[in-house]
């Protein structure tokens, strides 16, 4: 049986609350090329990626109620984001840079149960 739908070879739908247009695009790219999804936050997904690098206090609030894993990043010098974002119930927190650089990794991994002793 070769066919499948459009749906099957979605790895995961992955939830974007990045205003950030351009680093949101970046994102999206990368998902895209690992074969999974980008929505919108508050769509129906798999995982929730959380950019809280500007009002993270308001991001965390706001992402509070999801029903899903939420991968956050921060910017690096704000140590303290990091550690309110794993007070909060993130499963998983890393620097923006990281997420530059192996977005679609990490969502694999936190996907595959890498979570908060995966962190960092």
């Amino acid at each position: 049986m070769l066919a499948r739908t459009a749906r099957s070879l979605i790895m995961a739908r992955v939830a974007l609350l990045c205003p950030d247009l351009l680093f949101g695009s970046k994102l999206q790219g990368a998902l895209r090329a690992a074969g999974h999804e980008p929505v919108p936050a508050g769509d129906e997904a798999d995982i929730l990626v959380v950019d809280l690098t500007d009002d993270p206090d308001g991001r965390i609030e706001q992402s509070a109620g999801a029903r899903l894993p939420r991968l956050g990043f921060y910017s690096h010098v704000e140590q303290d984001v990091r550690q309110r974002a794993e007070e909060a119930g993130f499963e998983r927190v890393v620097p923006r840079s990281r997420m530059a650089r192996e977005a679609a990794a990490l969502v694999d991994a936190l996907l595959a149960g890498g979570g908060p002793a995966a962190r960092g």
